[in-house]
């Protein structure tokens, strides 16, 4: 517990959100009201020692009102935190993932996806990084990539049948795709792992 212990002023999260000043006029009598404060939880697993790998941002808002003793004077402070969003990665990732696999048929759409998410594009692109060690399109790629593998190996499709069936052009540049992803081009994949 850091009840007693804890002091506001020497949080360097508050102090690098630039909350200090504020949270200091509760000193002089005043209720303090912080809205959309968003605080790294890397930042706080430094300073609390608590650790829950999945949560990436808290949101909340926090209102700081004194607590004055028999003659008025402020002889403490509390703070009351009212958590608003915890910005869980593997959640908005997940999200990001499922509108990404389920919309392999239309062309890719970084902001649909980060809207899947609850995100903006960029932290969305960013999370997604972090936690899938790929971009958002390049995850796109790879699940058609993956489809079209499946396809390939449909004997009953041509090559450009079995492209179709994944939404991709038969060209030059689908075919460079996946000879760059694969090691080899469409039709040596199929003639490799074709069923005998």
């Amino acid at each position: 517990s850091h009840v007693g212990k804890y002091n506001v002023f020497e949080d360097p999260i508050v102090n690098e959100l630039g909350a200090a000043s504020k949270v200091r006029q509760v000193l002089s009598g005043k209720t303090v009201y912080l809205a959309d404060f968003n605080a790294s939880y890397r930042d706080m697993i430094r300073y609390f020692n608590v650790v829950d790998r999945d949560i990436e941002t808290i949101n909340s808002d926090i209102v700081c009102f004194p607590l004055k003793n028999a003659a008025g004077s402020v002889e403490f402070f509390a703070a009351l935190f009212i958590f608003k969003r915890v910005y869980r990665g593997k959640e908005e990732i997940g999200r990001g993932r499922q509108y990404i696999e389920t919309h392999l048929h239309e062309p890719f759409d970084g902001d649909k996806a980060a809207q899947a998410a609850c995100l903006s594009r960029s932290h969305f692109a960013r999370l997604f990084k972090k936690h899938m060690g790929v971009t958002p399109h390049q995850y796109y790629i790879d699940c058609k990539i993956n489809q079209l593998k499946e396809k390939l190996l449909d004997t009953n499709l041509s090559i450009a049948q079995a492209f179709a069936a994944c939404y991709m052009d038969y060209n030059s540049h689908s075919t460079k795709l996946f000879r760059k992803a694969v090691g080899m081009t469409p039709s040596d994949y199929r003639e490799r792992y074709k069923v005998r």
